[in-house]
């Protein structure tokens, strides 16, 4: 029974767990065992004697006046018959045999006692390596499990996955290799912990090993952005306005950056300053392009535009986007960039289409609601658009016929006449009244509205010719010509009496 002891503590010190915790195994797993083998609902409690090392089983039962419970309970008479000076309401243990407890016991007995020492074990890893997530440890690759590693970190194993190694990384058994704490879990599949040489904060922990300015505090790390075994941006700040942050992390003929590249087995190592200004940061994190300007669009959801010349797009973007996609990770902003060119048609587009009349604008000018819903369901949804098509056009369009189509040439050119209409009248209007408020007028006065005169009814010709051409597509050709002709005299003789008058 002694070697109960001895092999309790030696356990102890292999685990590195305390003695106390596997000793509570092993009476935890006696107990088990000792239900299994008597089959019985009674209470039951293992005791350890550490003198003789020997593991002894009882049943506990409660002593009252009338046991209900026989299983549970023992009336005083027979309590005392065990136990002389128990009373109500006391415990008194009545003992078990071991030496009943068979091999089938024994192994479940055997296994209790490994899951409780496992649960210790990992509840061990988990307290000593949880606060350490983020740090840089020496581990060595102890076996590979498919295409995991599993590495050596002294007091337990630890698992690389696929997933956080570099591609352009490979590993042999016995290979020291330096790795991050990616994670501690103290349950579940992943239980344990993990370890990472592609997380971004592996670069981080190197900067801070191989730059003295970083680890102590001169320059800070503001963020970094990584795609292991491609390229990592890492954003540093000088506090110190006397020490170049970006040069502190080069060294002298890149001899510290070029240490790290190394460890990373050749990856790209973009050092960007930090700036706090979103527009200025932007034009350093997407180095090497040359960025000619940036647009915040919406600060509080972090949007910015930049636009670059056409030679620099496609070093903005990098190889499958990865430029800008790192740099937008790095700041936290969604990036949009675009060349000049796309920048000048998109505002000209925005331009076209505030300039451009609704073209339910028409219904003013004798046009029927019906015609503008035939028209909108054609795609058609503008004055401008419906003025530059041709009857042919418009007669393509599904529900438009030939009696719309002179309609709409009608509520069109109406439409553009107005201005030129609206300025005669006024210029009209204007000559008339001078000549009533002045009648002795100089001849330079008189000349002067004489021509403005001209001007305005060359306007309404101009504007009368566009509405006899235009309408041309719905009419006969000599009724077409009689009415231009008549609206032509008509405007020029009205001119021509407001010249006479002033004269």
């Amino acid at each position: 029974m002694a070697s109960i002891q001895q092999s309790i503590e030696i356990l102890s010190k292999e685990k590195g767990i305390d003695p106390q915790i596997v000793l509570d195994a092993v009476k935890d797993a006696m107990l088990v065992a000792a239900r299994k083998q008597f089959r019985t609902e009674e209470d039951l409690a293992a005791d350890f004697d550490p003198k003789t090392g020997a593991i002894t089983i009882f049943v506990v039962k409660t002593v009252v006046e009338h046991a209900e419970q026989p299983l549970n309970q023992i009336t005083l008479d027979d309590a005392r018959a065990i136990d002389p000076e128990v009373q109500l309401g006391g415990q008194v243990r009545i003992a078990r045999p071991t030496e009943a407890l068979g091999r089938i016991s024994a192994q479940t007995a055997k296994q209790v006692i490994l899951q409780k020492v496992r649960e210790a074990e990992r509840e061990n890893v988990f307290t000593e390596f949880s606060s350490r997530v983020g740090d840089l440890v020496n581990c060595v690759v102890k076996r590979i499990e498919g295409q995991d590693l599993v590495v050596d970190l002294g007091k337990t194993e630890a698992r690389l996955p696929k997933k956080e190694q570099s591609r352009l990384e490979s590993f042999s058994i016995g290979e020291r290799v330096r790795c991050v704490i990616k994670s501690v879990e103290k349950t579940g599949k992943n239980a344990g912990v993990m370890v990472s040489r592609a997380a971004a904060e592996f670069v981080m922990r190197l900067f801070e090993q191989e730059v003295p300015e970083i680890y102590d505090g001169t320059v800070i790390i503001r963020g970094c952005a990584r795609e292991a075994g491609e390229r990592t941006k890492i954003a540093v700040l000088s506090r110190d306005r006397d020490v170049d942050c970006v040069g502190a992390c080069v060294g002298m003929k890149g001899m510290r950056v070029q240490s790290i590249i190394r460890e990373l087995r050749g990856e790209k190592i973009d050092i960007i300053e930090f700036s706090e200004d979103p527009a200025v940061f932007a034009t350093h994190a997407l180095s090497p392009a040359r960025i000619s300007r940036v647009a915040i669009i919406d600060s509080m959801e972090r949007h910015m535009e930049v636009i670059v010349e056409d030679a620099q797009l496609s070093l903005a973007i990098g190889k499958k986007g990865q430029n800008v996609r790192l740099a937008a990770k790095l700041m936290g902003w969604k990036i949009d960039i675009k060349t000049e060119e796309e920048k000048r048609q998109e505002v000209e587009a925005t331009m076209n289409s505030m300039a451009a009349t609704p073209l339910s604008q028409l219904t003013a000018y004798g046009l029927h609601d019906s015609i503008v819903g035939a028209l909108f369901a054609g795609g058609v949804a503008t004055v401008e658009k419906v003025g530059a098509m041709t009857p042919e056009e418009l007669e393509s369009i599904e529900g438009v016929t030939p009696e719309m189509i002179h309609e709409v040439v009608l509520a069109v050119n109406a439409y553009y006449s107005q201005p030129y209409a609206g300025q005669a009248e006024a210029v009209a209007e204007a000559v008339v009244a001078e000549s009533v408020a002045a009648p002795a007028a100089s001849d330079e006065a008189v000349e002067t509205a004489a021509e403005a005169v001209e001007n305005a009814a060359e306007a309404v010709e101009t504007a009368a010719e566009a509405v006899e051409n235009a309408a041309e597509a719905g009419k006969d050709p000599e009724e077409k010509d009689g009415e231009g002709s008549g609206a032509g005299e008509s405007d020029t003789m009205g001119a021509s009496g407001l010249a006479v008058e002033q004269s």
